[in-house]
């Protein structure tokens, strides 16, 4: 099992090799465009690479935390379980919650492929991101009622999900980005209890973050996007997100459209999920996910409230 914190000396060194690797590409990874795409509408019940060959290998998309508020019942509720959670729009509450976030729109998607580069089909993606103000629902003070900013997609047949959404804050101490989480089906995506293959997160190009956070409602971002930077960002910091880094297109009236293409192990596993991450840095998004909030209440035994003092921030 491969843990997404404290990954230890084995993950460190398959890490260090890949970089190498990437040095020596001159650093294209596997980001690309991809055309613009539509939901998923797969019934496939489980991850599968396609039967098309490939002669490149891609890098793994490098493993990250899930961080403190995940939603996804290691650390408090469980929004994966909820009816209305396999979503393509994001931005409002679903359930009995009825808040929409605001902010600039945004598109974002993922290709997931597997290591050979062939498209990973019928597997889902749950993401999830901060608002404007640099607040997750569920978890930060005056919106644990909500649950916006958060759904799953299925990857349709060129392992692609998208979802709307707007334009994530940059909060204090961390680069501004949207979780994920990579599963083998819907069905372990929704069930409560699937297997993880790959927890990561998207970093967003800072052009765009500039453009975006200079907007009314983003004023707090200016300040701290001034403050952090890719190699110094307690997540990103280790390779500048070689992997992680979005493309980005659109604009402040139009709309941003971002993509990032990564590769996984569909048969890999990751433990954890979103086991407490640490509490956030000064400054950032806080607050105690309450009991029977519309995100779902945790399972028995499992963590529940703000993440334990001193753990590393997410």
């Amino acid at each position: 099992m491969r843990r997404v914190h404290d990954k230890g000396l084995a993950f460190d060194l398959r890490t260090m090799s890949r970089r190498r690797l990437l040095a020596g590409l001159g650093g294209m990874g596997t980001l690309a465009f991809v055309a613009a795409c539509g939901s998923s509408d797969s019934s496939s019940p489980a991850a599968t690479s396609s039967s098309s060959s490939s002669s490149s290998s891609l890098t793994e998309v490098e493993s990250e935390t899930a961080g403190p508020y995940p939603a996804d019942g290691s650390n408090g509720p469980d929004a994966r379980t909820l009816d209305g959670i396999v979503r393509k729009d994001i931005r409002s509450s679903f359930g009995d919650a009825t808040g929409t976030a605001a902010g600039v729109p945004l598109e974002f998607a993922l290709v997931v492929k597997d290591l050979a580069g062939a498209p990973v089909t019928g597997a889902a993606v749950y993401a999830w991101h901060c608002d404007r103000d640099g607040n997750y629902s569920l978890y930060s003070t005056g919106i644990t009622d909500q649950n916006y900013l958060r759904g799953i997609q299925e990857t349709d047949d060129t392992g692609t999900v998208t979802f709307t959404s707007i334009f994530p804050a940059c909060y204090s101490g961390r680069w501004p980005h949207i979780h994920f989480e990579v599963y083998p089906s819907l069905t372990e995506a929704t069930s409560g209890s699937g297997t993880i293959v790959k927890t990561s997160q998207i970093a967003i190009p800072e052009q765009a973050a500039d453009a975006v956070y200079a907007t009314d409602g983003y004023t707090k971002s200016v300040s701290n996007l001034s403050q952090v930077s890719l190699a110094t960002d307690n997540v990103f910091g280790d390779d500048s997100a070689v992997t992680e880094l979005a493309t980005m297109s659109g604009s402040v009236s139009a709309g941003y459209r971002a993509t990032l293409t990564i590769a996984v192990d569909p048969a890999g596993q990751e433990s954890g999920g979103g086991a407490p991450g640490g509490t956030p840095p000064s400054g950032a998004p806080g607050g105690t996910p309450p009991s029977g909030a519309p995100g779902g209440t945790p399972p028995s035994g499992a963590p529940g409230g703000t993440p334990p003092s001193g753990a590393p921030a997410r």
